[in-house]
């Protein structure tokens, strides 16, 4: 219907929108083309054929277009051509300003292309981090009481996440987001009730995490600095008595 256009994105996501368009209204090629039939083409398609992707050899098939335009005059020129100046650096200062830091340069082409989708991905990614190491089943579910996960965020750095199994006595998990301050556990140590293990500063306060029974701990798995989050495992105890 479209004529023999190259189909590379975007110009296969309209192809993709009308197809999905005709099989779930059930319409033939003939139903789109009958001028007598009213048809709500997917705004994808309105875009192509009014010439926002540009016009290819021999322009639209001009009954297609006309229907799908209704009435309203395709571009002719190169859709280019018709935008106004764009003030880079203006441009630039807005995303960074939202962002709250610099950008380079292939940031900023991403913005000026895509400024919404960029900028969600972009604070997104600047709250949680580089979730796409993450497995899917974590990004969409989170990870269940006790489960582990290791992600590659770099070349030879592999990150261990665990959540804190809460009703396994053997695990310490956080209490609430915040940063650890202070590490006093180590690995190995004997402990008794009420020994302070480790402390986590949030919202300008330090709350002190203490033993609540006699025992061993097996694992320390924070040190002094690390970002944490509510149920974020710290401690791993060994034989608790």
């Amino acid at each position: 219907m479209f004529g023999d256009i190259v189909k590379v994105t975007p110009s296969s996501k309209v192809v993709g929108d009308m197809a999905l368009m005709m099989v779930s209204q059930d319409l033939t090629v003939a139903d789109v083309e009958n001028p007598a039939k009213d048809i709500a083409f997917p705004d994808s398609v309105v875009s192509m054929l009014k010439g926002d992707l540009g016009q290819p050899p021999g322009g639209w098939p001009q009954a297609l277009q006309k229907k799908a335009l209704k009435g309203e005059a395709p571009y002719t020129a190169v859709p280019g051509s018709l935008l106004a100046p764009a003030d880079l650096a203006a441009e630039r200062k807005v995303i960074e300003d939202k962002l709250e830091r610099k950008i380079d340069d292939f940031e900023f082409a991403s913005y000026l292309m895509y400024p919404k989708v960029f900028t969600d991905f972009a604070l997104a990614s600047d709250t949680y981090g580089p979730v796409s190491v993450l497995p899917t089943h974590a990004y969409f579910y989170g990870l269940k009481d006790g489960e582990e996960l290791f992600a590659d965020i770099e070349r030879g750095k592999t990150l261990v996440v665990v959540k804190a199994d809460i009703g396994n006595a053997a695990h310490l998990g956080a209490p609430m987001p915040g940063v650890i301050s202070r590490v006093f556990a180590t690995t190995g140590q004997a402990v008794k009730a009420g020994d302070v293990l480790l402390s986590i500063e949030a919202m300008k306060m330090e709350t002190a995490l203490h033993a609540e029974k006699d025992g061993t701990i097996a694992e320390v798995l924070v040190k002094a600095g690390d970002q944490i989050d509510a149920k974020d495992l710290l401690i791993v105890y060994g034989k608790v008595q």
